[in-house]
């Protein structure tokens, strides 16, 4: 490892080797070629010729197949120096390995033939594998939201206590937004078409010319690209580019996905500083280089970080797609080079994450349940008020009383730091005819979490698990954590 130049910490520390293959040079290049060679085909199979010869012949295209893969990147790079251009230094470089076929390389065609079509491969290969993993999370969220749809705990409005749902319940929410993002992704990848071949403006004139002014074999160049390259079909119209908003598309996918685990994250943050819930803590991993009791959630905290980067990275490719000019600029360039892999390694590394975590929660329903004890005698006071009340007692003034014995109490637990004694209280104020016994029956949390099971049970069987079942050839992966 070079240790005297930058090194991206996505690559070293969070993306995984499959994704980082996405976006290396040998699937770029590899690419690139594939593209040629579809070029190539599709001029040779519309019966591209000049003066009754085929200007595209078999044997050519089999020499360019036989050194697809096999990229001469010192031959590329030597000649990069010289010409400076990156697109017509590996049209060299391939010609040098295919000397029969060197002459129609690329033929007709712009850079952005190469360039454009393959970033389209390579952003829906990558959200293929974000698929993949965005729906791992759901299965692995799915079982963890199943296992804890009855386990009572103290729901929150404004990260104050409020009225209880259940761990299960909470889970599902979490679900909810990674769903509605697994459908942006569907919607966008379903959607994405090549650019094809148009061109330097995008008016094809270059192929009519090389066709001798016949439109109908024109016509048939882009779909039989897009088929051979694994494509329904290519954008109807373009500048020499495919249009930017492509790009903001799948950005906002990745920033929709990342808003989600952020959500998630806080929330697990949250319930371990509770010690409610804890993230997985390896036996022999540091929490603290001071304290050494601490066991701090790296794990989601480094999610909400890597979150963060990519919401903002999605203000990228929104204003390229607005600065450009007419048919074409190139200040889109570096911009692409940086913004578009690296918010696919960032949520990559996010995705990662999230299964690790979910796949290790620890739950401590003990902790849970003396936190959920301790707030539930203020939340069953209506249960109380119209217990009494059918019990002969006034409503408005049953509930002057127990807000009055709410502050009380109140003050007891904030200010002397004692016990929360509400049912003490009410047992002894004489407009509540019911003894402690009878207030204490009415603790069960059970009681006080309206349908919560019940909803988790419904979600997971008529919404989670028909998507599970709809995608079960991608369920059964592990995270691949580096650090």
């Amino acid at each position: 490892m070079s240790t005297d130049r930058y090194i991206s910490p996505l690559s070293e520390r969070y993306a995984s080797r499959e994704m980082q293959y996405i976006f290396s040079p040998d699937m770029k290049f590899r690419t690139w070629r594939k593209l040629w060679i579809a070029l190539a085909e599709t001029e040779m199979e519309l019966g591209l010729s000049q003066n009754g010869k085929p200007v595209i012949t078999k044997e050519q295209i089999d020499e360019l197949k036989a050194h697809a893969q096999d990229i001469n990147y010192e031959v590329a790079k030597a000649r990069e120096k010289e010409v400076r251009h990156d697109v017509m230094s590996h049209v060299y470089a391939y010609g040098q390995q295919c000397p029969k076929a060197a002459g129609i390389i690329h033929l007709g065609a712009t850079s952005c033939y190469v360039g454009d079509n393959t970033d389209i491969i390579v952003m829906r290969e990558a959200l293929l594998l974000v698929k993949k993993k965005l729906v791992n999370v759901l299965d692995e969220l799915a079982d963890f939201a199943d296992k804890y749809k009855g386990q009572p705990t103290l729901a929150f409005t404004h990260f104050q206590p409020a009225q209880p749902t259940t761990v299960g319940k909470r889970a599902a929410l979490w679900m909810q937004e990674f769903l509605l993002d697994l459908e942006d992704l569907d919607y966008v990848l379903n959607g994405m078409k090549l650019l094809g071949s148009k061109g330097t403006t995008g008016t094809q004139a270059s192929f009519l010319e090389l066709f001798d002014g016949n439109q109908e074999q024109v016509d048939k160049i882009d779909p039989m690209i897009a088929e051979k390259m694994d494509f329904k079909e290519c954008y109807a119209v373009s500048g020499q580019t495919y249009s930017r908003k492509v790009d903001t598309r799948v950005i906002n996918v990745l920033a929709g996905i990342a808003a989600s685990a952020h959500k998630m994250s806080n929330d697990i943050r949250l319930l371990q500083h509770l010690k409610e819930v804890e993230e997985p803590f390896e036996k022999s991993q540091i929490g603290s280089s001071a304290m050494a009791y601490k066991r701090n959630p790296m794990r989601s905290e480094r999610i909400a970080s890597l979150a963060r980067y990519v919401m903002v990275d999605a203000l990228n490719p929104a204003i390229t797609s607005a600065v450009q000019w007419f048919e074409r600029t190139l200040d889109d360039s570096a911009n692409k080079r940086l913004s578009i892999p690296e918010g696919f390694l960032a949520v990559d590394g996010i995705l990662d994450l999230c299964l690790n975590v979910v796949d290790g929660l620890v739950v401590y329903p003990k902790v849970i349940e003396k936190h959920l004890m301790s707030e539930l005698p203020f939340m069953a006071t209506e249960n109380i008020m119209m217990d009494a009340v059918k019990l002969g007692g006034n409503r408005q003034e049953l509930h002057e009383r127990i807000r009055g014995l709410s502050m009380e109490a109140g003050k007891n637990v904030k200010v002397e730091g004692k016990e929360n004694n509400l049912l003490e209280l009410i047992a002894a104020d004489p407009a509540f005819p019911m003894s402690l016994e009878d207030l204490q029956k009415t603790m069960d949390p059970s009681k006080y979490v309206g349908r919560a099971k019940e909803q988790v049970d419904s979600f997971l069987d008529k919404v989670i698990r028909p998507v599970l079942k709809e995608n079960q050839e991608l369920l059964g992966m592990k995270a691949e954590i580096n650090v």
